[in-house]
């Protein structure tokens, strides 16, 4: 009975210590630091989402909506150690953030691991260290001119040299999928007015001729991207609007993008003075805007 009763509490607890060893053998996890420097609110429909590359494939960190510079995220340990670079994206709200699942196009940092840091920056938006961005814009309105108006040139905002036609002078990198440049024309007390989306120079923006532009008739435009001010003005707003004195913006955008306002990526700004076409006015560069940040593991 005694021999039973010995041989039963060993195998028991040989199975406990297998049980045990079991658990221990089971995926070990470590912590990621994100420390981010000027990210901004997305929105309800938006999340940020990191990844690590892994073998050449994405694994996703999750994703969050906090803005806060310092942020920790518990990730696989072996993927963690084996991962070669980081991404964060902007993805729909409501994705899982499972390994599984794929980045979206608009991919706003990137930075390779040297040992256990990675140091972000926007590299996937567009390459902004072999180019630096300079552009020019004129006042003018060029789509009232059919119904015999010409007196309102301080209503219409071009970004290029005036000309018969008008050139192109915008210098900016071609962005990467998933991001579009838009403009602006800012008005202190109101907030900032789109003068529409585009990804290349010499031709008309992707507002053009829509019945919703605050030109309306925006087809009889220059073929370079630009708005003049004249209908569909918003709450706020009054038109014709006088653009002279006033703060002009060149954003890049998430595309899709659901926010009325620029995004937090500004590269050209400047001032527009008193005098139309074809007086012209800098943008300048700054890169002050772009968020920067070390990943560690």
């Amino acid at each position: 009975m005694k021999k039973r009763f010995f041989l039963l509490v060993t195998t028991l607890m040989a199975f406990a210590i297998s049980c045990n060893n079991d658990d221990n053998n089971g995926p070990s996890t470590a912590p990621l630091s994100v420390a981010i420097n000027g990210l901004e609110d997305l929105g309800a429909n938006f999340v940020y989402e990191g990844w690590l590359i892994v073998n050449g494939a994405p694994v996703s960190t999750g994703t969050f909506t906090s803005t806060a510079a310092n942020q920790t995220f518990t990730v696989d340990a072996a993927q963690l150690n084996a991962a070669t670079r980081f991404v964060l994206t902007i993805e729909p709200a409501g994705e899982t953030g499972t390994a599984a699942a794929t980045p979206s196009a608009t991919k706003l940092l990137v930075g390779d691991f040297s040992g256990n840091t990675a140091t972000v920056s926007i590299a996937t938006v567009g390459d902004f260290s072999t180019t630096t961005p300079s552009g020019t814009f004129f006042l003018r309105s060029p789509t009232d001119e059919t119904t015999g108006n010409n007196g309102n040139d301080e209503s219409g905002i071009w970004f290029g040299t005036p000309g018969m036609p008008p050139s192109p002078s915008l210098v900016l990198p071609t962005l990467q999928d998933g991001w579009k440049y838009e403009g602006w024309v800012v008005v202190s007390g109101s907030g900032p007015l789109s003068t529409g989306t585009f990804t290349v120079f010499d031709t008309a923006d992707e507002n053009a001729g829509s019945a919703m532009s605050f030109s309306g008739t925006e087809n009889n435009g220059p073929p370079i991207p630009g708005e003049d001010f004249f209908n569909n003005a918003p709450t706020g707003f009054t038109f014709p609007l006088d653009i002279r004195g006033r703060t002009v913006v060149i954003s890049i955008e998430p595309d899709p993008d659901n926010s009325p306002m620029p995004f937090l990526l500004k590269p050209l700004t400047g001032m527009a003075g008193q005098d139309t076409a074809p007086t012209t006015y800098d943008l300048t560069f700054s890169n002050a805007s772009f968020p920067t940040g070390t990943v560690s593991r």
